[in-house]
């Protein structure tokens, strides 16, 4: 069971994400606005927020840098299909991934589920190799998370570092959109993999000399991608 906190100035998303959620045995708390948003997350730290971008008071991409800031938070962004540069923001400061609305609540609670699993520590799993990968001038640590290009350190959100270290480890290897859902996401249901496609490029604005003639994060036309050594 995990707490969870939906904040949307809507009350009948509040309801029916709240109904979904409670049904699957989390807990729920509600906020209607960024202000109290902020305010219950210092009261009682949530395990994730379902957060809708266009609140009262406080903006959604606000609350959700302010979370960032005090400690690790997994979020869920609620968004309309106009506001596709706020999603990008948004995965930018730090959200794990976004459900544009209109929503089937089922969906939403399979991401919240597969964030979770991912977040939460697995007591069964074998250690991973934590040893750094290096791919020509691009350095990635996995125990200190931790990523260079020519020595310099470079900034990523916790899930563009999750997806370029799975592609480090499996350099060279081909995967389809949907392969990464399920691989980097922990998805295993059918869901949209836009929010693929906008990590990988935020990733290459970050990691490349030239984004758009990338020579480490390679997309091989009509499968998926690769990451490479970056020799030209």
């Amino acid at each position: 069971m995990a707490n969870i906190l939906v904040v949307d100035d809507e009350p009948n998303i509040r309801e029916v994400v709240g109904l979904y959620l409670r049904r699957e045995g989390h807990s729920v708390i509600e906020a209607s606005d960024g202000e109290e948003a902020l305010r219950l997350a210092r009261q009682q730290p949530p395990d994730l927020v379902v957060l809708d971008l266009m609140l009262p008071k406080v903006t959604g991409l606000e609350v959700c840098r302010r979370l960032q800031s005090d400690q690790r938070t997994p979020v869920i962004m609620l968004t309309a299909k106009s506001e596709e540069n706020d999603r990008i923001i948004g995965l930018g400061v730090g959200a794990d991934d976004y459900v544009v609305k209109p929503f089937s609540p089922r969906e939403l609670v399979a991401r919240v589920e597969a964030v979770l699993r991912r977040v939460q520590p697995q007591p069964d799993a074998p250690p991973p190799d934590e040893r750094p990968i290096e791919l020509g001038a691009l350095r990635v640590d996995p125990r200190t998370r931790d990523v260079q290009v020519a020595s310099k350190s470079i900034s990523l959100t916790a899930r563009e570092f999750d997806l370029l270290y799975f592609l480090a480890r499996h350099r060279e290897r081909v995967f389809t959109r949907d392969q990464l859902m399920e691989l980097v996401w922990g998805y295993t249901f059918s869901a949209d993999t836009s929010t693929v496609t906008v990590h990988i490029r935020r990733l290459r604005e970050k990691i490349e000399d030239d984004p758009t003639a990338p020579r480490y994060l390679q997309t091989v036309w009509g499968v998926g991608y690769k990451l490479s050594a970056g020799e030209q």
